[in-house]
């Protein structure tokens, strides 16, 4: 094993691959800071500039940028009282009022130095794992395997979110998105309605942007504003390094229970960062300073959440079953190379894995300390209206996107899936488990084929079978009485508020329905073992379905209020205007497109000078094309002007 760690330390040490890990920590510090994108949105956004790389290379860039978006995101939940991700929101609790009283850089630097030693404590964790779970991993057959992810799916669907049918509806959702395309264990193209874009499948860069990445930039853009106000950081950066070193016991323990969260499929990091502060009120002596600006408060839920995507991948590289939505992009990341994560990457990839534990452990070394030297200019860009900032991330996205198949209904795919991201987040609807589920359909489905093939139906009788059976079924009850209070958990727990009343609730709920209905009976059609999975995905989900409109109509839910409405007319326009750069692109190709779109918005949405719309316009289209050209990628051409 250990030969494998200096064989991956080898590569690791490659200019190449210091250089794209650089690259992966200022892309993570900066989208960490955005409030609303978080990890997913930025390992989805850097997914598609992976494909020219090797596996090594994709992976330092991705891990890099995961590693530490926990440790950014604290800047605007100390300065403005706003959780750069859900994960950083039991910082704001002490962190800002600290920031009131004029010692933001006090928390910010027991923040930084925090989240750098619960990430090392992390990646040393993952790495003591490896020998104490590689025997278990390749005692594990088939029907275990597809017992994992039904493990996985379950976790992430009922334990994100407040409502547990939504989660496993999401979950469904997910599996029926991932099952459109070939069949792996027939000859048969489900769900392609004879279009050839859908015979190879929706790609994942489509999926992970139009759900998280879209829908977050329309969200960001009709609260409209600056993401912060002008505070200063103070005093007290010395004064933080030293309350890190006082209270090192709350550092460790942070730092476990981030692991321990981790680990289990489904909770990730929100829950592990508000477990921690809670172990940490409780075990204070004095609890009369917590919530008005206690350091105890900003240290331990920081040493959690950093630790928390460390123990995501235990379970995401040993066993296949990603502990929350980012490491189900870093795994579908690992399908697109052809690596089955499992037995078969620690048998005959170890040296990879060791490429991820070190890429993590250094990126929590440099993010932290960009974090530490850089703040007072990483905290100007908070002071930047977001409207100013969304062409470039909308360019991104969209350019993202197309390098999936390099086809226009990439971008379509894009849109339409980020529509549907921001009704679920609207409706409150959790999107985790809808990735999670996407990204699951095809080891599920290759697993229960192999089952099947195998052992027939006797593979149900399996101990390993019948323990992880034992243990779905107890994690389920458990998951029914603690959820009977309606207590949200998970990644995605700031979702979970039904914002656009009843009706356009019930009218979601039934539209569901009705899908899961039609999907099921177009499965009628298919060949036996095309049929299965299917079948075994959306017959369950109508009937979920079904409960869950009872539950709607039954449900009591004020109206959308005013400022609701407006952003609701608001977030239409925008998609229209997304629209609209489609059809540009269409017509006039990606170059003239994004130049038209980028100096319009910032003229007119934006209320930038033509002047500095110009400058603008000219960077995008600068690093667009300085991007193409590194890479390797390739813009779309229309159908009016060809490029």
């Amino acid at each position: 094993m250990w030969e494998a760690a200096l064989t991956a330390l080898e590569k690791f040490s490659n200019p190449v691959h210091l250089g794209l890990l650089a690259a992966g920590v200022v892309s993570g510090t900066v989208i960490g800071i955005l409030p609303g994108l978080g990890g997913i949105a930025c390992v989805a956004i850097l997914l598609p500039f992976i494909y020219t790389m090797d596996v090594h290379s994709a992976m330092v860039l991705l891990v890099g940028s995961l590693a530490v978006v926990h440790t950014s995101d604290t800047i605007t939940s100390v300065l403005i009282g706003t959780p750069g991700s859900a994960a950083a929101a039991a910082t704001v609790l002490d962190g800002h009022p600290l920031a009131r009283q004029g010692e933001a850089a006090r928390a910010l630097s027991a923040a930084f130095l925090s989240s750098l030693i619960g990430g090392l404590i992390g990646a040393v964790f993952l790495t003591l794992s490896l020998p104490i779970a590689r025997p278990l991993v390749l005692l594990f057959g088939s029907p275990e395997l597809l017992m994992l992810c039904v493990l996985g799916l379950s976790f992430a669907g009922f334990l994100t979110g407040a409502e547990p049918l939504k989660g496993a509806l999401a979950a469904c959702l997910g599996l029926l998105l991932g099952s459109v395309g070939a069949a792996p264990a027939e000859a048969v193209y489900r769900y392609t309605f004879d279009q050839l874009y859908l015979m190879d499948g929706i790609p994942l860069v489509a999926v992970a942007l139009g759900v998280f990445g879209v829908a977050e930039v329309i969200d960001l853009l009709t609260k409209g504003g600056q993401i912060a106000e002008r505070i200063p950081l103070g005093r007290g950066w010395l004064q933080g390094a030293r309350d890190v070193l006082e209270h090192w016991g709350i550092v460790v323990r942070g730092a476990l229970i981030g692991v321990w969260a981790g680990i289990l499929p489904g909770i990730g990091a929100t829950a592990g960062s508000w477990m921690s502060y809670g172990h940490v009120v409780a075990m204070a002596r004095d609890r009369e300073r917590f919530g008005k600006g206690d350091i105890r408060g900003v240290i331990g839920p920081e040493s959690a959440n950093n630790s928390v995507e460390a123990g995501d991948f235990i379970p995401t590289l040993l066993f296949s079953v990603p502990g929350g939505a980012p490491a189900a992009i870093m795994l579908g990341a690992l399908f697109f190379y052809g690596i089955q994560p499992g037995p078969r990457m620690v048998q005959e990839h170890l040296d990879l894995i060791f490429t991820i534990i070190w890429s993590f452990a250094l990126a929590n070394t440099m993010g932290a300390g960009l974090c530490l030297f850089l703040s007072p200019a990483l905290a100007r860009l908070t002071w930047i209206p977001f409207r100013r900032l969304a062409p470039a991330v909308v360019v991104t996205i969209f350019f993202g996107a197309f390098q999936s198949s390099e086809h226009f209904g990439d971008i379509f795919a894009l849109l339409s899936l980020g529509f549907l991201g921001w009704l679920m987040k609207q409706l409150g609807w959790p999107r985790a488990p809808f990735l999670v589920g996407f990204v699951l359909t095809k080891p599920t489905e290759q697993y229960l084929w192999l089952s099947i093939s195998r052992y027939d139906m006797d593979w149900l009788w399996r101990p390993g079978v019948i323990a992880l059976g034992v243990l779905l079924l107890l994690s389920l009850a458990w998951i029914a009485r603690s959820k009977g209070g309606g207590e949200a958990s998970g990644e995605d727990s700031s979702e979970g508020v039904v914002v656009l009343g009843k009706v356009p609730s019930i009218l979601f709920t039934s539209s569901v329905l009705l899908l899961f209905a039609a999907a099921l009976y177009e499965a009628r059609s298919f060949p036996d073992l095309g049929a299965i999975f299917p079948i075994a995905a959306t017959a369950p989900a109508v009937l979920m379905a079904a409960a869950q409109l009872v539950l709607e109509f039954r449900a009591t839910r004020p109206p959308a209020e005013p400022e609701i409405r407006r952003r609701t007319r608001l977030a239409v326009v925008y998609f229209a205007t997304l629209l609209l750069f489609f059809g540009a692109i269409w017509l006039f190709g990606f170059g003239v497109a994004t130049a038209l779109f980028t100096f319009l918005f910032l003229r007119f949405a934006a209320g930038m000078q033509w002047t500095y719309g110009l400058l603008y316009t000219a960077a995008v289209v600068g690093v667009a094309e300085l991007m193409t050209w590194l890479l390797n990628l390739y813009w779309p051409k229309g159908v009016l002007l060809g490029g």
